[in-house]
């Protein structure tokens, strides 16, 4: 299967929709989300945006054409990836957070809320669509494949504004957000998770397959247990630090690692650990970089040994282990794999 994002000039009259609907049906094609981007036109149709899954057999000038056969004008047909399946509300909530706690990274939030990439001011034009927004003196140039919307740069113009006013505030401290950079090139922003990242956090638990939640939580539900999420976010008594990782846009969380206190007279000087990381997110190093931070946090609280537990065929927890320089030794107790590793001692 393959997302392409579509574009098409809808008549506000009863049934048009369902006409959609039924010829993207019929083209072997399913509609995952379907959002207002442009504005009446005078016979009064409206530009609709269509994520659609298009499977690998499938053609998708087929797909155009099924649509327009029954009228409806499709005016962009590209490439969509799977990060864009995430609510769009829940996307500008959070780039709205990101710009409150760092005003500067005001451009980069505009650019992902837009979908477009930023444009050097000064470069000649390189074809695509082009719009020019100002912050303050400065200039802020973006492009993309297809043209910008009044609604959408209103809403780009209300999250420079919010970045205007907060740089204002005398009272604004830098920061906290760490910028990872991972072996592939993309980047992700570590901080601390808390109370108000439970939408995201249990988005990403859900998006999960189930053997990536059966190696974190020994279990492959798609649905939290009560507690789980507060534990998660690092809000019961045992937890000691989370560590969430979001998309650079912030819009995401992709991966998120624990910290709790070890249980019993015996586990002094020990902490347990816990790594998910989006399945998409596998394989570009994010799970060994969370692990590497969750060591380090640990140092900082006194802790000497990491612990966890894992499944008898589960060997990627080991794997992840040794990837952060770890040592782990490991024995099974009633069916679960303990594992444990002394943290190098701190250098003076």
């Amino acid at each position: 299967m393959v997302l392409w994002r579509v574009h098409v000039e809808l008549e506000d009259r009863p049934g048009r929709l369902g006409e959609l609907a039924t010829a993207v049906g019929a083209a072997g094609c399913n509609i995952i989300s379907l959002h207002v981007v442009g504005e009446p036109a005078d016979d009064g149709s409206i530009t609709d945006e269509l994520l659609v899954k298009v499977p690998d057999s499938i053609d998708p000038a087929a797909l155009v054409e099924a649509v327009e056969g029954v009228g409806i004008p499709c005016t962009l047909i590209v490439r969509a990836d799977a990060t864009e399946l995430s609510d769009t509300a829940t996307t500008a909530l959070a780039l709205a957070r990101m710009v409150v706690a760092d005003p500067g990274s005001a451009p980069s939030a505009v650019a992902s809320m837009l979908r477009a990439r930023l444009v050097d001011p000064a470069a000649e034009h390189a074809g695509g669509h082009e719009h020019v927004m100002r912050i303050g003196a400065r200039q802020l140039r973006l492009g993309r494949a297809w043209a910008f919307t009044a609604t959408e740069l209103s809403r780009a113009a209300a999250l420079l504004e919010l970045a205007a006013q907060i740089e204002m505030r005398p009272d604004r401290r830098p920061s906290p957000d760490r910028i990872l950079l991972l072996r592939d090139g993309s980047e992700v922003r570590l901080r601390t998770a808390d109370q108000g990242d439970g939408p995201l956090v249990a988005a990403l638990h859900a998006r999960c397959a189930p053997e990536s939640r059966r190696s974190r939580f020994l279990s492959p539900t798609p649905q939290l247990a009560p507690g789980q999420l507060d534990a998660l976010l690092g809000d019961t008594p045992r937890s000691l630090h989370a560590v969430l990782a979001l998309t650079a846009d912030g819009g995401s969380a992709v991966g998120i690692a624990n910290l709790d206190t070890c249980t019993g007279p015996e586990e002094a000087g020990c902490g347990r650990a816990g790594i998910l990381v989006d399945d998409a997110w596998q394989g570009r190093g994010l799970g060994t970089a969370l692990l590497r931070r969750i060591a380090d946090i640990a140092g900082e609280h006194g802790i000497t040994e990491l612990t966890g537990a894992a499944r008898p065929d589960d060997v990627g927890v080991t794997r992840l282990l040794r990837r952060a320089g770890m040592r782990p030794s490991a024995e099974i107790v009633e069916g679960e794999v303990r594992l444990r590793a002394a943290l190098p001692a701190p250098v003076a």
